[in-house]
């Protein structure tokens, strides 16, 4: 059952776990958890979504695991085996709260209840495919700007869009990260606008322009999926990406998804409002990779935040 909460003692840390998003995907990411119950989770999630997820957790290379419907359902599931993991293996974690970025968001539901695993999966199935297509139809860019605050990057976004071109602010990640989209021109053309006014960038390895505009020929799709998903009470709160607030089950979530592809991801009031409105404690960054465990640090320095990614090995 991937949605029991345990409640710990009163002196246990009040975990909100944080669910990554498409980036974070590398080849052979399932191995760990081949020979584990969890493992299971991977036939379910690939019928109902179409993908062969096996092949793609474990023989897909990185060219493979880049394309945009790839990249998610083999996140998303990757990030679910290490949540039934976690259950499994430490039943006295006390988890809060959850959120995830972006794509994470949905297996973030799924935890809490509000999603079944089947529907999550075909949600997330339904939502590559779409973003994809918009993608290929219109392709785009993204980057990192690290070092200035959001005001400042958004500064640099503005007077980027007074001069005609297709530049957003797209993921508000830490207080000195912010992600930009748009096109491919706008974009670097403002990174290296960034650099030249002693601020650092990353073009981001995604032929998309993620939670823009770019983005809302993929709305159409997505809305047909979501009308079709029950969205169920829930056992724990999740923080949206859309409005950093807390919200629990229920239909509400429809919009905030359709709202999700087309926004900006507020990460750093998440994390606040895990921490600040829920009294997370402590925060536990679940699936590959650590960029989120990164993230919380940099954001919320004095909050403790710990990776939970692979399976413990089971003793001969």
């Amino acid at each position: 059952m991937l949605t029991t909460h345990v409640q710990g003692s009163a002196a246990a840390p009040r975990y909100a776990v944080l669910f990554p998003g498409q980036g974070v995907q590398r080849p052979g990411m399932g191995e760990p958890w081949r020979t584990t119950p969890s493992w299971e989770l991977v036939e379910s999630v690939s019928r109902v979504s179409g993908f062969d997820v096996a092949e793609l957790l474990l023989t897909a290379d990185q060219e493979t695991l880049s394309r945009t419907d790839h990249a998610q359902i083999s996140v998303f599931t990757a990030s679910l085996l290490a949540w039934s993991e976690l259950r499994a293996s430490e039943p006295d974690t006390r988890v809060v709260a959850l959120a995830g970025h972006s794509l994470g968001e949905y297996a973030a539901l799924v935890a809490a209840g509000v999603l079944s695993v089947t529907d999550g999966a075909w949600l997330v199935g339904e939502r590559g495919r779409a973003m994809a297509e918009a993608a290929r139809r219109r392709p785009g860019a993204m980057a990192a700007v690290m070092g200035g605050d959001l005001e400042r990057v958004t500064a640099l976004v503005e007077a980027a869009r007074r001069d005609g071109a297709d530049l957003w602010v797209a993921n508000h990640n830490s207080p000195r990260q912010t992600v930009i989209a748009g096109s491919r021109t706008a974009v670097l053309a403002t990174a290296d606008r960034a650099a030249d006014a002693g601020l650092r960038y990353s073009v981001l390895p995604v032929g998309a322009a993620c939670h823009s505009p770019y983005m809302e020929p993929a709305g159409e799709a997505l809305s047909r999926a979501l009308d079709l998903t029950e969205f169920r009470a829930g056992a724990i709160p999740v923080v949206a990406n859309v409005d950093a607030a807390v919200h629990y089950g229920g239909s509400g979530w429809r919009e905030r998804c359709a709202r999700q592809l087309v926004a900006p991801v507020r990460w750093v009031d998440t994390l606040r409002a895990l921490h600040e409105e829920l009294d997370a404690t402590a925060f536990l960054d679940i699936g590959p990779g650590t960029t989120l465990s990164s993230l919380a640090k940099r954001t919320l320095p004095g909050v403790p935040s710990r990776g939970f990614g692979a399976p413990v090995p089971q003793r001969a």
